[in-house]
């Protein structure tokens, strides 16, 4: 058994995209340390990640991250446990920087290595706020991801629901590029959102469907449209009106879906994760939704801990350890790597 020690600590490495992060947690949900080292100013030049520059990035960061996490920590190596690490989904490139790290550190240290999904991470991350219930639906929203997953127990996923197009947070980053906005722009967005009116009628695309899949790309495209259109003609429009539009659009879809799949599951709570999961507008949609139904509680994980960070990995480490999943030295990263 890993936790044969007094202690039960895991140090976690998290470098799926343009956040260099490690952490040290204990006992499933006590965070001794998350130091995250952000990258997002070397991008806005671009308007967008550039995948070489971020894991050149993570190269400088690293070891620098480790050390601070296990400063921070007030712990040596020798009290851990094991190293979780995140192997996928991710750019490949920055998650074999994380991976390289794990393992040197954990064959050093004579240490076990738990191989993390990445979305997973965020999911657990709500365990932060709240024992998780299952059977469970989590509404997993970021810049790569949008999709509706089903969990009967700890660590079984079943994804019933996805994007067949963009993420939602990747639709956000691009109509804020269209708008002039600066990367990343999800928050100046809903923060807009909450200022103008809804006057323009934005698709809601697959919202009346049966199935739990979602569709960004015509949503996106009506948006850019609109904007390419009203230049031609030399009209101004009113940005807030346009990200209230389009903000409200993008909820009725996520919602709608959502509370509609939780009804069919049939479970006891929903879980939001991912970096969207930051976006106020959808908080207040679902948490209005919910509260009409008594028998589902609605977790969302703290704002700190809705974007990329270590401590989520640590947490869905202690899951992944208690189920027996440790990996071997020949672990290779998988950018498309599903639930």
């Amino acid at each position: 058994m890993i936790f044969s020690k007094k202690r039960k600590l895991i140090l976690a490495i998290e470098t799926s995209c343009d956040e260099s992060s490690v952490a040290v947690v204990e006992d499933e949900t006590k965070i001794l340390s998350n130091v995250i080292i952000s990258q997002i100013k070397s991008h806005q030049r671009f308007g967008g990640i550039v995948p070489e520059v971020a894991s050149r990035h993570h190269i400088e960061q690293i070891t620098i991250c480790i050390k601070e996490a296990i400063d921070k920590a007030d712990v040596i190596p020798e009290d851990l446990s094991a190293v979780a690490i995140t192997y996928g989904p991710g750019l490949v490139g920055a998650l074999l920087i994380g991976l390289s790290a794990a393992k040197a550190f954990a064959w050093a240290h004579n240490l076990p290595l738990i191989p993390v999904n990445h979305l997973s991470g965020h999911i657990y991350a709500a365990k932060l706020v709240s024992t998780l219930k299952f059977p469970l639906l989590a509404l997993v929203v970021s810049g790569g991801h949008t999709e509706l997953v089903y969990m009967k127990e700890d660590g079984k996923y079943q994804i019933i629901g996805q994007t067949r197009d963009d993420a939602v947070g990747e639709a956000y980053d691009k109509i804020g590029r269209a708008l002039g906005l600066a990367y990343p722009c999800g928050k100046e967005i809903d923060e807009m959102a909450h200022k103008g009116k809804d006057v323009f009628s934005f698709p809601r695309a697959m919202l009346k469907e049966e199935n739990f899949d979602f569709s960004f790309s015509g949503l996106k495209s009506a948006f850019v449209n609109t904007l390419h259109n009203a230049k031609q003609k030399k009209e101004v429009l009113d940005f807030f009106d346009l990200a209230t539009s389009f903000q409200t659009a993008v909820i009725e879809v996520l919602v709608g879906k959502t509370m509609r799949a939780v009804k069919t599951m049939n479970v006891k709570m929903l879980v939001v994760a991912g970096g969207v999961a930051a976006n106020k507008g959808l908080r207040e949609a679902l948490s209005e939704s919910v509260g009409y139904n008594p028998l589902v509680k609605l977790v969302v994980p703290p704002l700190n801990l809705c974007g990329d960070n270590a401590a989520m990995i640590g947490i869905a480490g202690f899951v992944e350890a208690s189920k027996g999943h440790f990996a071997k030295w020949d672990l290779n990263a998988d950018s498309s790597l599903s639930l």
